[in-house]
């Protein structure tokens, strides 16, 4: 391993939790990489609908030391979050390497991770945090006929906007955010286009309170984590009901039906034996854990998740996962959510060498 690089830390995945175990980093004055697979800054977010806002106020949607700025007319949208995050990168300096997708880590000698490059280089360490996210691992549950049917299909990772489904029946599935975030963002464009709006649900949407947006939920994670109940946002409901949303509703252009059972060639039918004709599907059904680059370690599974405490995996000392939701860390998949759950990781990588400098 003589050409590879010596780090205390390497932190694999740039956008916004690997940005926050960068800032602890930094002010722990340790040796680190950030390594992402993009070719700019922002994770996922750019490649979000246009229309998608946050759940919050600027002020509650900041990473750890510099605030978001404050935006006129709302919540901020996508293009706002990339903004802040590159310049929150070039604010800290974080030595983040574009363009690097991680193949494979591997257990070192003597008792830290070597990190393999798709290009071949390599990089050692003594604690790897993982915050790849899940955006490029989008989950589309199977369906009887679904091969057969000869309409569009997307997930919501690949939503653009309504306008490529003016005047077509769509139908859209999912009962939470995006689902109903797409769903109301379809709707008016459906309907004057003359297209057709099916939003299908395995259970009635369950909204929030109207007056429930996310500094709420993060007060209810932070709860939930300080009195270890157990419970959580998920008690709340599974809809936050941004402004768009909310018109929609009220609108009466919202109306959920029960998900269909089957495909058939030109559209979807139900158990009770009513077809829909149907031009194109739009799945918000979720996303998966990004972490074929740890499949090497054979981590411990329960329910198809690795076995974490907070970030730790406790099998693999040093090794962390960041930012990939409530089993690994409450709220540690929001903006304002995962800089405690940085800090904690940082804490204990660092605490496995020298680290501070």
């Amino acid at each position: 391993m003589n050409d590879a690089r010596s780090t205390d830390v390497v932190v694999i995945g740039g956008g916004q939790a690997g940005l926050a175990a960068g800032f602890h980093l930094t002010r722990a004055g340790a040796d680190f990489e950030i390594l992402d697979a993009s070719d700019g800054p922002g994770g996922a977010w750019p490649h979000t609908w246009p229309s998608l806002r946050l759940f919050s106020p600027a002020d509650y949607s900041s990473l750890p030391g510099r605030r978001m700025p404050r935006t006129d007319g709302g919540n901020p949208d996508a293009s706002h979050v990339v903004e802040y995050l590159r310049g929150y990168e070039e604010y800290y300096g974080l030595p983040v390497r574009r363009g690097v997708p991680v193949a494979a880590v591997e257990r070192g000698d003597p008792d830290g991770f070597v990190v393999h490059a798709v290009d071949g280089r390599r990089w050692r360490a003594r604690a790897v945090i993982t915050a790849t996210g899940t955006w490029s691992r989008p989950f589309v549950p199977t369906c009887p006929g679904i091969a057969a049917f000869r309409g569009e299909q997307i997930h919501s990772a690949a939503y653009r906007g309504p306008e490529p489904f003016g005047g077509r029946r769509v139908v859209v599935v999912g009962g939470a955010n995006s689902g109903a975030q797409i769903a109301a963002d379809l709707a008016g464009h459906l309907e004057e286009s003359h297209g057709e709006l099916t939003w299908c649900t395995t259970e009635p949407p369950r909204y929030l309170p109207d007056h429930v947006d996310g500094r709420e939920l993060f007060r209810v994670a932070s709860a939930s984590v300080r009195s270890g109940s157990g419970g959580g946002v998920a008690e709340l409901g599974d809809i936050v009901v941004v402004p768009p949303v909310r018109a929609a509703r009220d609108a009466g252009l919202l109306a959920a039906t029960p998900m269909f059972t089957r495909f058939h060639p030109d559209g979807v039918e139900w158990d009770d034996g009513r077809r829909e004709r149907v031009d194109a599907v739009i799945w918000c059904t979720g996303f998966r854990p990004a972490l074929g680059h740890l499949r090497g370690l054979g981590l411990p599974r329960v329910g198809g998740r690795v076995v974490a405490e907070g970030p730790a995996v406790p099998d693999v000392p040093g090794l962390f996962l960041l930012g990939y939701g409530d089993w690994c860390g409450a709220a540690s998949a929001t903006l304002i959510g995962v800089g405690q759950w940085a800090k904690a990781a940082v804490t204990a990588a660092l605490a496995r060498g020298s680290g501070a400098r």
